[in-house]
């Protein structure tokens, strides 16, 4: 039978684009797994001299200093992604000071450092952890929380504050601690970010364990698929090799069949599946982010976001201002304050500086009511009595027309370093410690540094899956990877099943020719 122009067309567009996307749709399944179990894969490292040159660390770059705490005159840690450092405050000397920490440079993933007592404590991204400030041995402290992903901490006089993504935690002692659910803020929605909805749904997350276990299989169904592809798109080479040398190629052909067979029917079992996943996928990354980054939808009833707590996974800094007598929050949606009984609705600030949806890294109080606050977005000194909003390097006022800005900006603000004797440091993500005029050059790190500062698997996957691997090959246009792949791979489903749904379904009970469809 004699196919139309319009199945051929199809057939093209599934055999060509599925041949050039099956190698990156692998790569995005395998990653994307990893990505859903942190905590198991977190102990896993990967030496960054197999990464390619812009993971090389080098000027404390790529996070790896967030801030600083100074012990004592001439003692001072430094923290962030690289773990915790002992040093000097000339840093002649440095030397690691995470002894105690679990395997897994994930798990030194350090927010917040603070003296509290005579213990030191870190807020890390797997929870609470103390030691002496004398002799470093870190141990885990138990939180009363199902979830102890932690995001910064502050002190109120003699009680601790603990910010989980979730809630608020009191404590006076280290033993027994106080769980505190934020009041909604003022005018509160039961709503939730596009950007987050999104996320859950492409991690299978927003079903819970069941919609996690489901976005693995549909992992593994890509695997399958790019496989079952090109071993079709090879076996009829194969076979007419094979015949021309043994006048017979049987088995061979009926391997092809059987493979062609479970390639459709796993296709069109998982084809809207697939096409829903990969659709949300595209929306978290740029240029596709942007429109959605501040849009606030419905919750989902039933599903993971749908949560009595009005601040689930919304809190990221936290500082209580002694002097005003409020806590100011960083959040995902703003920033807000609130007195010190945390008994009233939040208060959003009426202007405020924008900050990257990639979340606040610069919270500093620099006065009585003024604060430094940095982000990918860049750096920002504000007035929250006037609202008054100055951009940090170009002097300007800024006028802040929402709660969020631009994901990165030309100043990607990882983090900040004050020393006495007014020496200022700000890190770029990129290109590592920058010194503010007449402080000077902040000191290279150390081979030892370098030497136990490894990525992690997740971290590794989290590059693979956001295609920013690939930026030293393409450069800038790396950020078109992900909308790009995803579209070419919903064209590759698409024609894959339209070809299905003409023809193959119409010949299930005749004999399947594994070597001349083109499917």
């Amino acid at each position: 039978m004699k196919q139309s122009r319009f199945i051929r067309w199809n057939k093209t567009l599934h055999k060509w684009p599925a041949v050039v996307i099956a190698f990156f749709a692998i790569l995005f399944a395998l990653s994307g797994i990893v990505l859903n179990h942190r905590d198991f894969f977190s102990s896993f490292n990967i030496s960054r001299k197999l990464m390619p040159p812009g993971y090389q660390y080098k000027n404390w770059n790529l996070a790896g200093v967030r801030s600083s705490l100074y012990l004592t005159d001439d003692s001072v840690l430094i923290y962030g992604n690289t773990g915790i450092w002992l040093s000097n405050n000339q840093f002649t000397s440095i030397s690691d000071f995470n002894s105690g920490f679990p395997a897994g440079i994930d798990k030194r993933k350090i927010y917040t450092l603070i003296c509290y007592g005579n213990k030191l404590l870190a807020a890390t991204h797997f929870g609470l952890y103390a030691t002496e400030m004398k002799r470093p041995a870190w141990t885990k402290i138990t939180l009363p929380v199902k979830e102890d992903r932690l995001t910064d901490l502050t002190i109120k006089d003699d009680t601790l504050i603990i910010l989980s993504r979730h809630l608020l935690m009191k404590t006076t002692d280290l033993s027994r601690f106080e769980p505190i659910l934020l009041p909604s803020p003022e005018g509160y929605e039961k709503k939730t970010g596009l950007f987050n909805t999104l996320w859950e749904l492409h991690s299978g997350e927003l079903f819970g364990k069941i919609g996690i276990f489901t976005v693995d299989t549909l992992g593994f169904v890509v695997i399958l698929l790019s496989v079952t592809g090109l071993l079709h798109f090879f076996f009829p080479g194969w076979i007419r090799r094979r015949k021309k040398r043994l006048n017979s190629a049987g088995q061979l052909a009926h391997t092809a069949r059987l493979n062609l067979k479970w390639h459709n029917v796993v296709g069109y079992i998982f084809v809207l599946f697939l096409i829903v996943n990969t659709t949300a996928g595209i929306f978290l990354r740029p240029p596709l982010l942007i429109p959605i980054a501040s849009k606030q939808v419905g919750i989902i009833p039933y599903t993971h976001l749908d949560q009595d707590n009005p601040w689930f996974d919304k809190l990221r800094r936290v500082s209580w201002n002694d002097s005003l007598g409020i806590y100011l929050f960083s959040t995902s949606e703003g920033f807000y304050v609130s007195d010190e009984t945390l008994n009233q609705p939040l208060i959003p600030a009426p202007s405020q500086p924008p900050v990257s949806i990639m979340g606040c890294n610069v919270l500093e109080q620099t006065g009585k009511d003024s604060y430094l606050v940095g982000s990918f977005t860049g750096l920002y000194l504000w007035k929250i009595s006037s609202g008054a909003v100055m951009d940090f390097f170009s002097g300007e006022a800024t006028e802040q027309v929402s709660h969020t800005g631009r994901p990165i900006s030309d100043h990607m603000v990882a983090g900040w370093i004050t020393f006495p004797g007014g020496k200022h440091w700000w890190f770029d993500y990129n290109k590592g410690a920058v010194a503010l005029p007449g402080t000077g050059q902040f000191p290279e790190m150390t081979t030892e540094v370098i030497r136990k500062t490894p990525i992690s698997l997740w971290n590794a996957a989290l590059e693979i899956h956001t295609g920013r691997i690939f930026e030293h090959l393409v450069g800038p246009f790396y950020i078109l990877f992900v909308p790009l792949a995803g579209i070419c791979l919903i064209l590759v489903l698409f024609s894959g099943f339209f070809v299905w749904w003409k023809l193959h379904r119409k010949r299930v009970t005749k004999p399947v020719s594994g070597t001349t469809s083109k499917v």
